[in-house]
């Protein structure tokens, strides 16, 4: 971890957030040479897809085709769904 001081910081705050966010890498802050906090990276961006990727690891067997067979019924906010499943984002 990179360390800078809290005067740095205070006077750099934009370049160091952007350096954070590029580089990955937490930030050490000091004040009178002691260490105060830790800048830490936040959680990288996802997409739809790679967020519900493992979704399915933990729903139980068969939940999707419940969820299918209750929509088709129309419990589903009153709504029913056409024949057949479609990709929302066709590539």
């Amino acid at each position: 971890m990179k360390t800078v001081t809290a005067t740095h910081l205070a006077r750099n705050l934009r370049r160091i957030l952007d350096r954070l966010a590029v580089e990955g890498e937490g930030i050490v802050i000091e004040r009178n040479r002691q260490q105060v906090a830790r800048l830490l990276p936040g959680p990288g961006r996802q997409t739809a897809l790679e967020v519900m990727a493992d979704l399915y690891r933990t729903l139980p067997e068969g939940a999707a085709a419940t969820w299918e067979a209750d929509v088709r019924k129309g419990r589903w906010k009153g709504k029913r769904l056409d024949k057949g499943l479609r990709d929302p984002w066709p590539s």
